[in-house]
C-alpha cells in the first residue's frame, strides 16, 4: 500500500513536470529564454500570485515584501539579535518596563516631512487606537503610554514586563512608520491618505491586479539601492508564471508570504538547468503544517486519537524527498531546532500505519465492510481539509494526504480556497483540518505560541483540549518572565501540551526559495520569511 501511494506522488509530479515542458522550443528541448530577459539590468520584475492590496502598514491586507520595502520600524530582528535600524540604541529600564529609543537624526519620510520622535508617537498611537484590530500581538495589550521626550527620543512605557517587546516592534507591522500627513482624520484605522514610509523603495505606481511599481529612494538615509525600479506583477500561480520567466516578463519568483509558491520544483529545477537561473534558499524558516480543530465539537478533529492517527498516518519522509524534491525537510515537531527554546524532548510519532489503525480502533472508530470509511455511534470518520488554491504543493500534499488516511479508514474532502479565506476559516473556527505554517524564525517561538490564546488566530485551534487553561496561564506567564531558566522550562510545557494533543500536525520545514537572474547579485534573506532585502541586491 505505501509503495502504491509513493507511485500516485510519481504520478502527480510526473504530470506537473510534463506542464513545465510546455514552455519548451520543439527543437532544442531547452527553455527558450528569449533576449529579453538577459537584456534587463535596470529593473527586477517578480510574480505575485496576488496584488499588493491596500498597503496601510497599520492594518493587515497589504503585501508584506511590498510593504517590507516601503515601511521601517525601530528596530531590526537579525542572526545576532535585535540591532539598531530607525532607532541608532535604547535603554531599558530595570524593571523592564520602559523603554527609551535614541532615534536617527537623517531620516525623511518620502514626501519630505521629518521623521522625529513626534511621528514616532504619532504612528503608536495610532496603532493603539485600533487595538482589537492588534489582540493578536502581546504587545499591543502591554502599552501603556508612548511619549516624546526631546526631538528624537521616544520613551515606551509598558503595563508590566514583557520579553518579546523588541522583537514584536522588529516586525513587518504594525509598528512601523508612516508621515503623518497620510493619516485620516489623525489615525490609520478608517484608511490612509497615501503610503510614504522611510525605506529604501517608494511606492510609484499601482494598477490593482495588474502590477505595483516601486522606484529606489534617492534619499534613503541608508544609501539608495542599486536596482532603481522593482515591479510586483500579479500573476497566477504554475504555468502562467514559469512560462512569463521563460519570456521574460518576469524575472524573480519568491516563496510569498503565505507559504504559497508561484511555480512549483519541478519548474524551478527546468530554470536553472537552463543556465540562465540561479536558486537561493534560505535555512529552515518555519514550520508548513496541518491545523486542527480541537474545539469543533461535531468534528472527529476534536478528538486527540483522531488527530494522532493523522499524524502517524503521513510519511513525511516521501513529502519531503518527492514532493519537495528534497528542497524541505521532514519536521516532527512544531519548531525546528533552529529556534529558540524549541531544542525539547518531546514523545516521538514515527510514520506508522498500523499504529494509526490500532489508535482509532481504541476510540471506537470501527472499520465500515468492504473497504467503506471508518464510524462511530453512527458518525462516519469523514472531514474537510482546506489548502491554499495559489499553491501547486499544498494541492499535491492535500491528495497525498487523502490518500494516506483512507488507508486507516478516513475520508477527507480536499478543498482549495484564496489565503484571505482560509486565514478567515482559521479565525472564525470554520474548519476541521487546514494548511498553515509557524510564524518563522524571526518571530517563534513567541509569536506563533502567542498566537494560540489569540481569537484571530489558533484560539479554536487550542481551546477544545483537556489542558488549555494550563496552556494559556503557561503563555502569560512566559510571556512576561524575566529569567531565562524559567522561560525555558515555561516554553518546553507549552510545546509538549500542544505536541501531546497533536493540534498542530508537521509535515515539513520550509525555507524562503528564490529564483533569480543568474546575474542578480546579493540575493539574501532577513530573518523572516515575510520579506527580503531588495535594497541589497544587484545586478
Amino acid at each position: 500500500m505505501v509503495n502504491k501511494r509513493v507511485a500516485n506522488v510519481l504520478v502527480l509530479m510526473l504530470s506537473i513536470m510534463l506542464l513545465a515542458g510546455c514552455g519548451q522550443t520543439p527543437e532544442t528541448g531547452q527553455a527558450d529564454t528569449g533576449s529579453a530577459k538577459n537584456e534587463v539590468k535596470s529593473e527586477l520584475i517578480y510574480a505575485s500570485a496576488k496584488d499588493i492590496n491596500d498597503m496601510n502598514p497599520h492594518l493587515y491586507t497589504g503585501s508584506m515584501p511590498a510593504q517590507g520595502m516601503v515601511y521601517e520600524s525601530l528596530v531590526e530582528n537579525t542572526v545576532d539579535g535585535i540591532k539598531p535600524l530607525l532607532a541608532e540604541s535604547w535603554d531599558i529600564a530595570g524593571d523592564g518596563k520602559t523603554y527609551t529609543f535614541h532615534l536617527r537624526k537623517d531620516v525623511k519620510f518620502h514626501d519630505g516631512e521629518p521623521f522625529n520622535a513626534e511621528a514616532v508617537v504619532q504612528n503608536i498611537t495610532a496603532v493603539q487606537s485600533n487595538a482589537e484590530k492588534h489582540s493578536w500581538i502581546k504587545l499591543s495589550a502591554k502599552i501603556k503610554s508612548v511619549e516624546a521626550v526631546e526631538e528624537y527620543t521616544v520613551k515606551l512605557t509598558l503595563s508590566e514586563p514583557y520579553y518579546p517587546a523588541l522583537v514584536e516592534l522588529s516586525m513587518t507591522r504594525p509598528y512601523v512608520f508612516l508621515s503623518p500627513k497620510d493619516f485620516k482624520d489623525g489615525g490609520t484605522k478608517d484608511g490612509v491618505n497615501g503610503y510614504h514610509g522611510t525605506g529604501p523603495y517608494k511606492l510609484a505606481e499601482h494598477k490593482v491586479d495588474q502590477y505595483a511599481t516601486f522606484t529606489a529612494n534617492e534619499d534613503y538615509w541608508g544609501g539608495a539601492p542599486s536596482i532603481p525600479k522593482i515591479t510586483a506583477k500579479v500573476l497566477p500561480a504554475g504555468e502562467t508564471t514559469l512560462l512569463a520567466l521563460q519570456k521574460g516578463e518576469v524575472n524573480f519568483v519568491f516563496t510569498d508570504d503565505r507559504g504559497a509558491d508561484s511555480i512549483d520544483v519541478a519548474a524551478m529545477r527546468q530554470l536553472v538547468d537552463s543556465g540562465d537561473y540561479q536558486l537561493v534558499r534560505s535555512e529552515a524558516m518555519n514550520t508548513k503544517m496541518i491545523v486542527a480543530n480541537s474545539s469543533k465539537a461535531d468534528s472527529p478533529a476534536s478528538e486527540t486519537a483522531v488527530r494522532e492517527a493523522i499524524w502517524h498516518a503521513i510519511d513525511r519522509e516521501t513529502i519531503s524527498s518527492v514532493i519537495s524534491d528534497g528542497m524541505e525537510t521532514a519536521a516532527f515537531a512544531l519548531f525546528s531546532s533552529n529556534v529558540n527554546y524549541a531544542n525539547v524532548s518531546l514523545k516521538e510519532r514515527a510514520f506508522d500505519v498500523g499504529k494509526a489503525s490500532d489508535l482509532l480502533e481504541s476510540a471506537g472508530w470501527k472499520p465500515g465492510k468492504n473497504g467503506e470509511i471508518r464510524s462511530k455511534e453512527g458518525k462516519p470518520l469523514s472531514m474537510k481539509l482546506y489548502y491554499d488554491s495559489n499553491s501547486s504543493s499544498q494541492k499535491i500534499q492535500a491528495e497525498f494526504i487523502q490518500d494516506a488516511v483512507k488507508e486507516v479508514g478516513m475520508q477527507l474532502e480536499i478543498i482549495g480556497e484564496e489565503s484571505a479565506s482560509i486565514a478567515n476559516r482559521r479565525a472564525t473556527g470554520d474548519y476541521d483540518l487546514l494548511f498553515n505554517q509557524t510564524w518563522g524564525l524571526a518571530y517563534d517561538p513567541q509569536s506563533t505560541i502567542t498566537a494560540f490564546t489569540s481569537e484571530s488566530a489558533y484560539k479554536h485551534t487550542t481551546s477544545g483540549i483537556a489542558q488549555k487553561e494550563e496552556l494559556y496561564s503557561k503563555i502569560n506567564d512566559v510571556m512576561v518572565s524575566t529569567d531565562e531558566e524559567s522561560r525555558k522550562v515555561l516554553y518546553a510545557d507549552i510545546m509538549r501540551i500542544v505536541h501531546d494533543e497533536a493540534v498542530f500536525i508537521p509535515l515539513t520545514n520550509g525555507s524562503v526559495t528564490v529564483i533569480a537572474p543568474k546575474n542578480l547579485q546579493g540575493v539574501s534573506f532577513k530573518q523572516t520569511q515575510y520579506e527580503l532585502p531588495f535594497e541589497q541586491m544587484k545586478f
